[in-house]
Parts: C-alpha cells; structure tokens; sequence
C-alpha cells in the first residue's frame, strides 16, 4: 500500500531492501507465520516443518527493527535460511494480541515481553527443539540476541542454532564460533 501511495503521489521511492508496515506499525515480511500465538502450538508446527521456532519481538517505530528489515533480512542468504530452517513467530513489544507461553500462562504481548524480562527490539528468542511444560520461552531459548546486529552475526548465529552447535561439547560458545567464523571469511580458510 505504502509503495503505491508512493508511486500515485509521486513520491521518493523506499530505499533498496525496504518493507512495508503493517496496521500495527511492524514491518510486513513473508516468512512471519500468523498463528493463534499458543508457543506449544507453534513448536509443534515447526518440527512437523522440521523448523526451528524463532520468536522476534519489535515495536512500532523501532530504528533497530528497520535496520534489520532493511539492510539484513533482505540479503539473499539470510532470507534463504530463515525460509529454509525457522518458524517465525512475531510479537508486538506493545500489542495485546493474546500469547500463550510454554508454561502454560497466557498474557498480552507486552504482558508477555513484561514477565519475560525484555528490554530491546528487535529481539529474537531461538527455541530448543524440546521444551519441559513448566518453562517460560526465555528458559526455553537456546539463544536469546536482543539488538540489531550485522549480517555475518545474524547467519553465524542460525547457523549456530540449526546446526545445534550449542550442544557440542567442547569451548567453542558462540562468541569463539562467530569469531572463527570471520577469520575463515576474512581468509579463506575452512579449516
């Protein structure tokens, strides 16, 4: 709707990699699901997708959410692997959509974000593929990443999560797996 007004009125084009908002001021992308918001639900839709289930939380006007949607979701690669390995699920930092979390609570979005402890948009819960019925989605995220962060660590960090690199024992966290990660861009090397 945006980008005809744009064009009716003769307006500047939206920049390269720009989405439309929605109603609710959240950018429209389509590999966000539209489900009734019952986390159980959605996770178990996602593994009979063999999907991981990803939780992102923004707010309307959130300079950090558009940096995301403009400058890292649209790169090919980053929009191939969360198509090919997540379940999205969005909520509204300050929406009253109803949510249903693992734990069996049901509460608004921002109630929700409220007993969840979020502070930052966007911010992307990635849960575990086996959730214990008295937990709440943070405890039941294997990676919780509040902020706007560059597309090296975005694809560093689904990857990390689809190749359940979080369960391997061994030193390497993610911090250690990001940064080697950039030295093999940075060099070539695979090794």
């Amino acid at each position: 709707m945006l980008r005809l007004l744009t064009v009716l009125l003769g307006l500047a084009a939206l920049p390269v990699g720009a989405t439309e908002l929605g109603p609710d001021g959240l950018h429209e992308v389509p590999w966000v699901r539209e489900t009734f918001k019952d986390l159980r639900e959605d996770l178990a839709e996602a593994t009979a997708e063999d999907k991981r289930l990803l939780i992102m939380v923004e707010q309307r006007g959130c300079i950090y959410c558009t940096k995301m949607h403009e400058e890292v979701f649209p790169r090919p690669e980053i929009t191939q692997a969360i198509e090919d390995n997540f379940f999205v699920v969005r909520l509204n930092l300050h929406g009253a959509v109803e949510v249903t979390d693992f734990d069996g609570e049901t509460l608004s979005e921002k109630d929700m974000a409220r007993k969840w402890g979020l502070l930052f948009t966007p911010t992307m819960m990635y849960i575990a593929k086996e959730v214990p019925e008295d937990v709440a989605a943070p405890q039941a995220a294997v990676a919780l990443v509040p902020g706007a962060f560059g597309p090296g660590t975005t694809l560093d960090m689904m990857t990390w999560v689809v190749e359940e690199r979080y369960a391997l024992d061994g030193d390497e966290d993610f911090q250690r797996y990001h940064a080697r990660r950039i030295t093999e861009r940075n060099t070539g090397k695979t090794e």
